[in-house]
């Protein structure tokens, strides 16, 4: 990490849906030049004013232009912070040089990404470059994945407390969820889909729950693909939308940890079907919400969510643990997760070494400590 950088973080892509509200959470929070150093970048100096204006940020936030298809912006931008933390998706489309600048400068790197094929082709990339310049690169902070990822790490705690061991099971159910993915995950499933289209050996790291797990390929894995009874909740559960990224972060966490959690470690993430709720939310067609675009302030005020993890030991003896955050997920909380997530990183983990790792595995119990005390998430122990 860059100790001596001007700032601790640059928020790129501030000027856009999430990263204004990335942005505005700073602001609100931690003011500008105080215990967190941070500055506003993206494309346009005029944009970037006329949001730092609009979010109610200082006048003396610091705003800094840097684009994409400019590699000497992106390389000035990453010279000048401990950590990046980018908005800019789809991240295989725009985060490519990136994060190979930052892996190059040994400068922190965050995201939103949900993009397992793209992901596995920058640890391949970049991961050995990483270690040897101390860059931390951190993938997947928004709601994909951390409630998910620390959810099972989290229940593994209370697991090894309660019973002495961690379990080899675990389920991760999505109680209720108000509030819709954003404009980002949607565009990055559809480049995604395109990828897939373009090159056919890319579907083979979509389907693969270990698709990011450094080589390691483990038991066979529910697939979760249609309803069923799920005895241990006494409900219906069907397919979740965000299972195929989740399970892989949760895996490659398991490996990056030494397999804490056991080499037959068996994980799945499905959601309650209300019978009397609405459908769950698309990420296609039509309706689906585009790069950009975002629900309300008051959509995303009353928007929740709440997972639930239920792990089963050998013996048969369980554990429930459950993760809830008070914001809608794909906006209000995920700004905040990540904002939290790089402040972590860059203040409260330095001896972290440099690679690509997931945000649990990372940070682990000082990352909870924080989205409790500031992003409005809880981790519960449910076990009766």
């Amino acid at each position: 990490m860059t100790a001596n950088a001007e700032f601790d973080i640059i928020v790129y892509g501030a000027s856009g849906f999430t990263g204004r509200l990335v942005a505005e959470y700073l602001a609100r929070q931690y003011g500008v030049g105080g215990a967190v150093k941070w500055a506003m970048a993206g494309r346009s100096t005029e944009k970037l004013a006329q949001v730092r204006d609009e979010i109610g940020a200082p006048k003396d936030t610091p705003l800094v232009v840097a684009d994409a298809a400019d590699a000497a912006s992106v390389a000035a931008m990453v010279a000048r912070t401990k950590a990046v933390l980018t908005t800019v998706g789809p991240y295989q489309l725009y985060g490519s040089d990136l994060v190979a600048a930052c892996a190059a400068a040994g400068t922190d790197y965050l995201d939103l990404c949900g993009e397992p094929a793209w992901m596995r082709q920058m640890i391949d990339a970049h991961h050995a470059t990483a270690q040897k310049t101390g860059a931390r690169i951190v993938f997947s902070c928004g709601f994909d994945s951390i409630p998910f990822e620390l959810g099972v790490y989290f229940l593994e705690g209370v697991a090894k407390a309660r019973l002495g061991a961690p379990v080899p099971r675990v389920k991760g159910r999505v109680r209720k969820m108000k509030g819709g993915f954003s404009g980002g995950t949607a565009a990055s499933l559809t480049a995604t889909m395109a990828a897939a289209g373009r090159d056919p050996s890319i579907i083979a790291y979509l389907t693969n729950p270990f698709a990011l797990a450094g080589g390691f390929q483990g038991p066979d894995q529910p697939r979760g693909d249609k309803p069923e009874h799920d005895a241990d909740l006494g409900a219906d559960v069907g397919p979740f939308v965000m299972a195929t990224i989740n399970t892989k972060n949760v895996h490659r966490a398991n490996a990056l940890l030494g397999h804490a959690w056991g080499t037959d470690f068996v994980y799945d993430e499905m959601a309650v079907i209300d019978p009397n709720g609405p459908p769950p939310a698309s990420l296609g067609g039509p309706n689906a919400p585009k790069p950009g675009e975002g629900p309300s302030k008051e959509e995303r005020e009353t928007g929740f969510y709440d997972v639930l993890f239920v792990g089963v030991a050998a013996d048969g003896r369980k554990v429930r643990a459950a993760v809830t955050g008070d914001k809608d997920p794909g906006y209000g909380s995920t700004s905040k997760m990540i904002a939290e997530a790089a402040i972590c990183l860059v203040q409260d983990a330095p001896e972290v070494a440099g690679g690509i790792w997931t945000p649990g595995a990372a940070m682990g119990d000082r990352l909870i400590k924080r989205l409790v005390d500031n992003a409005g998430l809880t981790f519960v122990d449910e076990t009766a």
